[in-house]
């Protein structure tokens, strides 16, 4: 990993001064952009007074999942089903399926603004990288993926001690990778805690989403020097 990754003293945070802060102003609707960069969407319940917006008495997960149970065939990149969607479903939040276009590492929102900020500062360039209640997303390119890759093997998946499903937060509060079977609740999306999705960076378009262990060793060096500190 490039030496300029590890840098000797920790960077304070500037909202207002950062490059993530910077691309995020003037974006266009984030579901339009997402999908018309190739990343599938599919609706996802949202916050609804004081409770979740699905007709399921006692809802586990509340605001947390999505409104499907078909969701990993059913999610789009098609505009027009999107449109439909926004139709039939006003106030839906809405989820990406990860493992196939894409995965996501997630931290901690100060962790993930210190890495965004080292990988900017060391001349990288990320995928899009989301807040999202708290915690920062960053996509990757997934680890296998048959439907693009003729070499892959289904069989050949290798699963990872850091996979997760967004309803395992509580039992891994640190850094968590996304990956097949899971999703992340993407831009506009609120929380049952009123907070709105954001992207905080955006890649130019046609660059590649980066290696997942690659930007996984510079959110494990920042966490590392958090829980040091």
């Amino acid at each position: 990993m490039p030496k300029s990754w590890r840098p000797a003293k920790k960077r304070k945070r500037d909202r207002a001064a950062s490059p993530a802060a910077a691309r995020a102003d003037g974006l266009p609707d984030p579901l339009d952009r997402l999908i018309a960069a190739g990343f599938p969407v599919v609706p996802a319940a949202a916050p609804h007074g004081g409770s979740c917006s699905c007709d399921r008495v006692g809802c586990p997960t509340p605001a947390a999942h999505p409104l499907s149970r078909a969701w990993l065939v059913e999610a789009s990149t098609d505009p027009a089903q999107l449109a439909r969607w926004r139709v039939r479903h006003p106030d839906a939040n809405y989820v990406t399926p990860t493992g196939k276009t894409h995965s996501v590492l997630d931290v901690p929102e100060q962790a993930g603004a210190d890495a965004l900020q080292r990988i900017l500062v060391a001349g990288a360039t990320p995928g899009p990288v989301a807040e999202a209640d708290g915690r920062y997303l960053f996509f990757a390119a997934p680890r296998t993926n048959p439907d693009t890759d003729p070499e892959a093997d289904e069989d050949e998946w290798w699963s990872s001690s850091l996979d997760c499903r967004p309803d395992t937060l509580e039992d891994h509060p640190g850094l968590r990778w996304h990956d097949r079977g899971s999703y992340v609740f993407v831009p506009p999306s609120v929380s049952m805690a009123g907070r709105a999705a954001r992207w905080v960076y955006w890649p130019a378009e046609g660059t590649p989403l980066p290696d997942a262990v690659v930007v996984l060793e510079v959110l494990a060096d920042v966490l590392a020097e958090f829980s040091a500190a």
